[in-house]
């Protein structure tokens, strides 16, 4: 993913947590909020609950290349947020692809007819 479609800093984080919806799965938590830009960026949070540093890592992996993979898939001009949940450090990647479309599905980022 190119350096603008990552949300990296605290501020942009919290502003997503405040003012975007959430979304959760046994596997991930979404908070999906709009921005005024033409694209998507995505910001991805594994806690330390989750595992040690090589596990938390994996999953980092797993969550930012399903969505890379699937990216023309979704609407354009949101911020979307990723948390793992613990059940994610367990998870395959087709696990963590389903368990997005599902959320982004229900906060209508997903195009329609997909």
């Amino acid at each position: 993913m190119k350096k603008e479609e990552k949300i990296r800093k605290n501020r942009h984080f919290r502003i997503v947590y405040s003012r975007g919806k959430s979304f959760s799965d046994e596997i991930l938590v979404a908070y999906v909020s709009k921005n005024k830009k033409n694209i998507n960026r995505v910001g991805v949070s594994v806690s330390k609950k989750i595992g040690k540093s090589v596990v938390r890592n994996r999953v980092k992996r797993l969550i930012r290349e399903a969505f890379r993979v699937n990216r023309q898939k979704f609407k354009v001009g949101h911020d979307i947020i990723f948390v793992a949940r613990a059940k994610s450090a367990n998870s395959s990647f087709s696990d963590v692809q389903k368990s997005i479309f599902n959320l982004l599905k229900r906060a209508g980022v997903l195009k329609e007819g997909v």
